[in-house]
């Protein structure tokens, strides 16, 4: 077709033709590859040093905010502290987005994409006992009752991270092909009794629109994991979250005669034993895992009376709907004939708090090379799922989505004897904060630059 072989034996002129446009394309593909490659290694060697400088100021941050932690809805000087910093940046501000929240949007120098990033910013009712020369002793009302608060879950590191990207990202304007909008959220852990909060309130508000998010990424410090690490996973990566209400009512008299009255304690604790079996024993956990935790009982005033209800709360732990919607039809039914088999009744409520937290299958496998520039291949593990809970689930519910995790453990402790999560003693090793920060910037440049070169490369019907 492109030329014939003479009876000399020789190419016709065609033919020597496309050989050498063929040589050319080859030679021009090899320069752009090559190219692309040079700036996307000047790109990550820009983002770390930029990390490195920025550290000092993410520590600082970090201190500043875990020694005067707030609760959910209530946010209010650390949301000061992050609208004052993006302006400094000239980042557009919104403030009291969801109650608390802030929302940062910087518009990069060239058209492309919106990319959400995310920290929550709130602490929890919880009383610190690490000995640092930062720790909180701030007090305050949780629900009625007077509280400690600490960041006891690493919200202080996810602020102090996403201000840092912020800074850097600034710093980068133009470069970015496309726009950045950073979501300090409040109220992760839940809004108090009677509120509005959290994710769900800021997506009502509108915050992932005007401009329009297209993806959203988001991450979580973990004390258990070694500093410098990455763990994620495609699908569904964290659980549903519900919590249960079960308000026991029997018959109140003389704790010297409890055969005159009907006895919620001695039923309570009956139900509390009950609900463990429906995971243990009614539950098919080869398909996924499932938890039912029981973790406060309230009733009674005094020792020597025994009281007419007794009322049990606790959360469920799903990864999976069928599963869900099971468990919660058999804790009612389990709750309400135990009570009746001793005269009492059970009147049970559930709440949904987040929905399953689902990694995009594709964008998690798009996105995965990005993570491993932050912390090195040997350094980013896939891992099963767990039944900890996101209301970051939200978000991805509405658009596509990445939930990693990375560590703040220091990486010669054994992690059975590390503290978890919500607990006094939670600690997190600071230097973990930098594969964070890398993370996310390297995310938004490589999202930015393959949608950049998917417009480049679309063809023309």
């Amino acid at each position: 077709m492109f030329g014939r072989i003479t009876k000399s034996g020789k190419f016709t002129k065609n033919f020597y033709i496309m050989q050498k446009l063929f040589s050319l394309f080859v030679f021009l593909f090899s320069a752009s590859f090559l190219l692309a490659q040079k700036k996307s290694d000047d790109l990550v060697s820009t983002i770390i040093a930029a990390a490195d400088i920025v550290e000092s100021k993410c520590i600082a941050w970090r201190r500043d905010i875990h020694q005067n932690p707030e609760l959910g809805n209530n946010e209010h000087r650390t949301a000061k502290i992050i609208a004052n910093h993006l302006r400094s940046l000239n980042i557009e501000v919104t403030e009291g987005v969801g109650k608390t929240g802030v929302v940062g949007v910087l518009r990069g120098a060239k058209p492309g994409p919106c990319i959400g990033l995310r920290a929550d910013i709130d602490a929890l009712p919880v009383v610190e006992r690490v000995d640092l020369p930062f720790a909180s002793k701030v007090k305050s009302t949780y629900n009625g009752q007077e509280v400690g608060v600490m960041h006891a879950c690493g919200h202080d590191t996810h602020v102090a991270m996403l201000m840092s990207v912020a800074e850097i990202l600034s710093s980068m304007k133009n470069e970015l092909k496309g726009t950045v909008k950073f979501v300090f959220q409040p109220a992760e852990e839940g809004p108090p009794e009677g509120e509005e909060g959290g994710a769900p309130l800021m997506i009502k508000e509108g915050v992932l629109e005007n401009p329009k998010v297209d993806v959203m990424f988001g991450m979580h410090i973990g004390s258990q994991r070694d500093v410098g690490t990455i763990t994620y996973r495609p699908g569904g990566t964290m659980a549903a979250s519900d919590w249960f209400t079960i308000k026991v009512k029997g018959k109140q008299t003389h704790g010297s005669q409890p055969w005159a009255g009907i006895d919620p304690v001695v039923v309570a604790a009956q139900i509390v034993n009950g609900l463990q079996t429906i995971v243990s024993r009614q539950t098919d956990l080869t398909k996924n895992a499932a938890v039912i935790s029981v973790s406060t009982i309230h009733g009674g005033v005094r020792s020597n009376i025994i009281p007419e209800d007794i009322t049990l709360t606790g959360t469920i732990r799903t990864l999976d709907t069928g599963m869900q919607r099971i468990i919660h039809e058999k804790i009612i039914l389990t709750a309400s004939k135990i009570a009746e088999a001793s005269g009492a009744t059970a009147e049970t409520t559930i709440n949904t708090k987040t929905l399953v937290t689902y990694n995009d299958p594709q964008l998690t496998k798009q996105m995965l090379p990005s993570l491993i520039k932050a912390a090195g291949e040997e350094n980013v593990t896939e891992v099963p799922a767990v039944t900890g809970a996101e209301d970051f689930s939200f978000f991805a519910e509405k658009v596509p989505s990445l939930f990693f995790f990375i560590g703040g453990k220091q990486k010669n402790v054994d992690p059975s004897k590390v503290f978890p999560h919500h607990t006094p003693d939670f600690w997190i090793d600071e230097s973990g904060m930098k594969t964070g920060i890398k993370a996310f910037c390297n995310l938004v440049f490589d999202y930015m630059n393959s949608k950049s070169m998917e417009v480049k490369n679309k063809k023309p019907f």
